[in-house]
């Protein structure tokens, strides 16, 4: 008797805390709950505590972050018919808990499968050349195509990255010497630019500096001609100085001298010496011809002076004489 009273006791408390356990329930932060009461959507429950009818109500939580899964690696043929091996990894979250458990059976399953088949689509309309260089296009129109399938599971395509394109080897091998005859190419004409660039710049230079060299010919020329211009000037207004200053002398010495002879009252006598001596000067120098000034009354008493200057004064050969 005790031992039933026993096992019945140990059954209620095993009821209570089965029906305790499924009854209060915790949904963790960046989840929800989806509850199902006897096998019908009931209602979606916040994170936090929640309390369920227990043996009615059933509970799944939903991730709601979002989810980067990157897919198996698989084989494209592109649009020049050449094969390449290409994987994506696809960032996609749950925004509707109830589609995503009620429209579709796996959405992890449905997600990757809609992955590949748009990822052939894109990648199968473009040639291999567009493929390796538009990863951004291929992209967004992989976004597009899944977005449009995705949208009634309730989950969203944040984006979608290509994460390797590998195209077979003796491709890759033709695509390196491609790239190694492309360098060396744009390296030539790199050469050539620059040499053309350095006999541009040579010759550019030579004619600057003649140039220069003509201009600078040219203001020597002028600077020349300008010092040679002023010299003439100064030197004709030097000689033109000389001639004022000598023509003043010799105004101021015959002013002196006529003011010395006019202060002095010359005499007649006085005026034939000066006469005299004046002549004496002129018979000194080396002309064949003297010519005298005859004044009757002036020279009567010096004739005989001039007669014995006269001797030393040799007659010219012609016959000419004495006037």
């Amino acid at each position: 008797m005790q031992i039933a009273i026993l096992i019945v006791a140990a059954a209620v408390v095993l009821f209570v805390i089965l029906t305790v356990i499924r009854t209060v329930r915790v949904v963790n932060q960046g989840f929800v709950g989806v509850v199902k009461r006897l096998g019908q959507f009931e209602s979606v429950r916040n994170p936090g505590l929640t309390l369920l009818i227990p043996f009615a109500d059933r509970m799944v939580q939903v991730d709601m972050r979002e989810t980067p899964r990157t897919g198996d690696r698989q084989d494209v043929i592109t649009k020049d018919n050449v094969s390449i091996a290409v994987n994506a990894t696809i960032f996609s979250q749950v925004v509707d808990a109830q589609p995503a458990l009620f429209a579709v059976s796996d959405y992890f399953v449905a997600v990757d499968q809609i992955a590949r088949t748009s990822l052939r689509s894109v990648m199968g309309a473009m040639t291999l050349d567009e493929c390796l260089s538009q990863r951004d296009s291929i992209n967004t129109q992989l976004q597009v195509q899944m977005e449009t399938v995705s949208d009634k599971w309730g989950i969203r395509i944040n984006r979608v990255e290509i994460v390797d394109i590998l195209p077979p080897q003796p491709i890759l091998q033709a695509m390196a010497l491609q790239k190694q005859a492309d360098q060396e190419k744009r390296a030539q004409i790199l050469q050539s630019e620059g040499s053309q660039t350095s006999a541009i710049n040579v010759a550019e230079g030579q004619r600057q500096a003649a140039i220069k060299q003509a201009e600078g010919e040219k203001q020597a020329q002028i600077l020349r001609a300008e010092a040679k211009q002023q010299a003439l000037v100064l030197e004709a207004q030097g000689g033109r100085q000389a001639q004022i200053l000598d023509a003043d002398g010799r105004s101021q010495a015959i002013a002196s001298v006529y003011a010395a002879i006019t202060a002095a009252h010359p005499t007649p006598a006085l005026l034939a010496v000066l006469q005299l001596d004046t002549l004496g000067k002129v018979a000194a120098s080396p002309n064949a011809k003297v010519v005298v000034p005859v004044e009757s009354s002036g020279l009567v008493g010096a004739a005989q002076a001039l007669k014995s200057m006269l001797d030393s004064v040799p007659v010219a050969s012609n016959g000419a004489g004495i006037k």
